[in-house]
């Protein structure tokens, strides 16, 4: 039987800085970090530990003496409970000197790189409803707050449409009103449950396994475009049917009404038929002039007019002439490619899902480019010396892989290329500084811009340049 951790109580204690996915700190009575989750750099607090570790122990503030002046009231009257914005009470400009300072972070103590003077980070335009997609899920057992717990009543309405509880799989928060994505959302998601209801179409259960409504995922575009993706557990023709044709009605604005069935035990719709109801099974997306089709499995950055800021700092940090050989790795749908494209002699994008190949190939037979060439493969396999023999030695090189970096392969591959530049996008500043340590050697790293694409989070994006050493 796992021994429970006492719990203890240090009072008094000032927060003194943000750390890692939106945790604070602060110092315990013997010297050892305390992370926090409720709490903003600044407060002076009591805190009750919930783990004890031999470097550091993890807490709670139970009692606030002193709140910190960079503190603002949360909008959403879900925060605290929701895990979706974690830093709305934040100010929004100490939200961006902490994301900045945790990239320096990153990128001095895990890569030991020596940096040039850090660009100030980019913040966002939007700091509310800048989200493109967003998915909510069914339960017919939603999350009870303690009043309701504590309370006498009899409680009718358990059924909920909205978000995870941070850490339970098998708890929904019913969501009121959120605000990462523009109306909409709101009132599709709002009606769709009101609907529901009313009609009796009945609510998933994921511990049992029952239900027929799953998810309800929600796809706008910078042009005003909304695809409305409703996934069913149980296949019941004439309810589902009901609820579809409601939703094409009361919001004629939809441009693709999409549903699956899906009797998994996971709700992932990427080894799924997407079923088309109504309008197109696609939107599109547009930036200086490109469209790019989006379908119900394709991935776009989730804050488009942030997104455009990014990729225009990528494609100056490259600084193309019109001569170069360009290859873009985990190109995606293709984004960033077809971007550059115009700058570039050739461009040849590389990626593990051939769904995004197929939309990038799409996107650029659309566009017009016909210098632009992609491939599908699992990058460190694919990406090897057959294949540049085959497209060529790149003059330039961007990488934009996921959270977890890049293979070790993929890297001593591109140092075995050694390209005169590098252009690392990085959704994840501390993979990045790993990877970016073993290209040291090679490489002068001479720009570093951080983005911020997520407000509200902890979230933040870091684009660096990488020249070769003379």
């Amino acid at each position: 039987m796992r021994k429970k951790t006492k719990r203890e109580i240090f009072e008094n204690v000032t927060v003194v800085d943000a750390a890692a996915k939106g945790k604070t700190i602060g110092k315990a009575p013997d010297g050892r970090v305390i992370f926090l989750t409720n709490t903003v750099p600044g407060d002076v607090v009591d805190v009750q530990t919930t783990k004890k570790r031999k470097a550091y122990f993890e807490g709670k503030a139970i009692k606030f003496h002193s709140f910190s002046d960079k503190r603002v009231e949360p909008v959403c009257l879900h925060f605290g409970v929701c895990g979706g914005c974690k830093w709305q009470d934040m100010g929004y400009e100490h939200q961006l000197f902490y994301k900045q300072k945790e990239v320096e972070n990153n990128l001095r103590r895990i890569g030991h790189l020596d940096l040039p003077e850090l660009t100030p980070i980019l913040g966002s335009k939007e700091q509310y409803f800048y989200r493109n997609k967003m998915e909510f899920s069914f339960s017919d057992s939603r999350w009870l707050t303690l009043d309701e717990i504590q309370s006498d009543n009899q409680i009718e309405d358990k059924n909920a449409l909205g978000f995870h509880i941070p850490g339970m799989w098998d708890k929904i928060l019913d969501i009121k009103k959120c605000h990462l994505q523009k109306d909409p959302s709101n009132a599709i998601r709002l009606e769709t449950k009101k609907f529901a209801v009313k009609n009796g179409l009945t609510f998933f259960n994921p511990r049992n396994q029952y239900g027929m409504l799953r998810t309800l995922m929600i796809r706008t575009s910078s042009n005003g475009e909304i695809m409305v993706l409703v996934q069913f557990f149980e296949n019941d023709k004439e309810k589902r049917e009901l609820l579809l044709n409601h939703l094409s009605i009361t919001f004629p604005e939809i441009t693709s009404l999409l549903y699956v069935i899906n009797p998994k035990q996971n709700d992932t719709i990427y080894d799924q038929e997407i079923i088309c109801f109504a309008g197109r099974d696609h939107i599109f997306e547009e930036m200086e002039g490109l469209k790019f089709k989006i379908n119900a499995k394709s991935f776009y950055q989730t804050n488009s007019e942030q997104a455009y800021e990014l990729y225009k700092i990528t494609r100056n940090f490259a600084n193309l002439k019109g001569n170069e050989l360009v290859y873009d790795l985990y190109t995606g749908t293709g984004t960033i490619a077809q971007f550059v494209s115009k700058k570039a002699k050739k461009v040849v994008g590389i990626e593990s899902v051939p769904e995004a190949i197929l939309d990038a190939k799409e996107n650029a037979l659309r566009n017009e480019i016909d210098n632009v060439d992609f491939f599908v493969g699992d990058m460190k396999n694919i990406f090897n010396e057959q294949f540049i023999a085959q497209n060529g030695v790149p003059d330039v090189i961007i990488t934009d892989p996921p959270r977890d970096g890049m293979h070790k392969d993929v890297v001593q591959q591109i140092l075995n290329i050694a390209p005169n530049k590098v252009v690392y996008v990085s959704c994840n500043s501390a993979t990045q500084a790993r990877d970016l340590e073993m290209m040291k050697d090679m490489y002068v790293i001479t720009k570093v811009q951080p983005v911020d694409m997520f407000p509200q989070t902890h979230h933040v994006e870091n684009v660096v340049l990488l020249e070769k050493k003379v």
